[in-house]
């Protein structure tokens, strides 16, 4: 777990003497790893093992509420239990393969395919067969939609589409240092105040970098973000597969400059941090809100994800005054992202397609080094197969 004075305390360090948190070495990674079919289908194969969060637990409030999700290219029907858990089952009928539920969300007692009538109920077990005297006897039981490991922790619903024979909790995975990390911020009880999808012709990982990376605000947002986030100044915290930045705001710069950082109050007030959790998941706190994006790859092209923003408030903190903040916080986000980051990453993108080579971490690009290190040993003990 971070302590902030210690990490505010390095931060004055590095702006004392020009420099930053810094990796053991460079590191250099071949742009097929942004453009090549395998390659791409390595990954997915991977994050599939793993638990990835595909809801907010305010989307599913009670029993018989479900949203519908693709996932790593699994149509998944997700749904909260009479008991007040959450279950998963891919949704596909298991009579002629067509989609269960259409609808993006909502509530229901039950689930029938439009198809021809198979009704599942919310565990996905199957309930009724139309004109079932013309099929040879079948076991329902072993006819139910096909279920999908789901755990509901820290506000989030996660599930592993492929967890192996000893599926990872969700605590597990994280470890207690991430776990303590969750914890700083109200998770549980959260509030979902702002929710977007985009969709980018830019391979994930890029988007992933971006959002990590402490190098770039004053070049690429001279009149927005770099106004506000100091440049190639942070602490990077790893924790296993998973990892915190952190990166002053420019108050907290010029507090050094004019040597008052002895009257810094208000850690988030001065610092801006992102929690990773491997793979897909950057969570930038902030003094009112988080907010969590998930990126995930494209099941069809190494060249496209999507980009899922939720902002979450604290609802014992939430008023008329911070949804005012928030909003304010979405129009610099809105436009630094879809103006900036992004146009850019389709360049990288296309530049990638266009010329094979590699592209170059320097050693103060700790932060979006760690993906690519982590997702090489990852895919590395994969193929030696060890457990993801």
């Amino acid at each position: 777990m971070s302590n902030h004075q210690q990490v505010l305390g390095t931060l004055i360090r590095y702006f004392k003497e020009n420099t930053t948190h810094l990796a053991d070495s460079e590191l250099r990674v071949p742009t097929s790893h942004f453009t090549d079919d395998e390659h791409a289908a390595r990954e997915l194969a991977l994050m599939r093992t793993v638990p990835v969060v595909v809801a907010h637990h305010s989307e599913l409030p009670d029993p018989g509420s479900f949203v519908t999700r693709d996932v790593l290219g699994t149509p998944l029907l997700i749904v909260r239990q009479r008991d007040g858990s959450v279950g998963a089952s891919i949704n596909i009928c298991k009579h002629r393969g067509g989609r269960v539920e259409v609808c993006e969300a909502g509530k229901k007692r039950a689930f029938t395919c439009s198809y021809h009538g198979w009704t599942y109920d919310r565990d996905g077990s199957l309930r009724h067969i139309p004109y079932a005297q013309f099929f040879e006897p079948l076991d329902r039981l072993e006819h139910g939609l096909a279920q999908v490991h789901t755990e509901e922790r820290h506000g989030l619903v996660w599930v592993t589409l492929d967890p192996g024979e000893k599926p990872q909790t969700v605590a597990e995975y994280l470890g207690a240092d991430m776990e303590e990390r969750f914890r700083e911020f109200n998770y549980e009880k959260s509030l979902l105040v702002l929710d977007k999808q985009f969709t980018v012709p830019v391979n994930w990982k890029l988007v992933v970098d971006g959002a990590v990376d402490s190098l770039h605000p004053k070049f690429l947002h001279p009149y927005g973000v770099g106004k506000l986030i100091s440049t190639n100044t942070c602490v990077v915290e790893s924790s296993g597969l998973h990892m915190q930045s952190f990166t002053p705001r420019m108050r907290l710069e010029k507090a050094v400059e004019a040597g008052e950082e002895d009257q810094v109050e208000g850690f988030y007030k001065h610092v801006g941090s992102s929690m990773f959790v491997f793979p897909n998941v950057n969570a930038a706190i902030t003094p009112h809100h988080i907010e969590f994006w998930t990126t995930w790859p494209s099941s069809h092209s190494p060249s496209e994800c999507t980009i899922h923003i939720r902002f979450l408030a604290d609802p014992d903190t939430y008023d008329e005054k911070m949804a005012e903040r928030i909003a304010k916080s979405w129009e610099i986000l809105e436009e630094a992202a879809t103006k900036e980051d992004w146009p850019m990453e389709e360049t990288i993108q296309a530049n990638a397609l266009a010329v094979s080579g590699v592209y170059i971490y320097g050693r103060n690009e700790a932060g979006p080094q760690h993906l690519h290190r982590q997702l090489a040993r990852k895919l590395a003990e994969s193929e030696a197969g060890q457990p993801a």
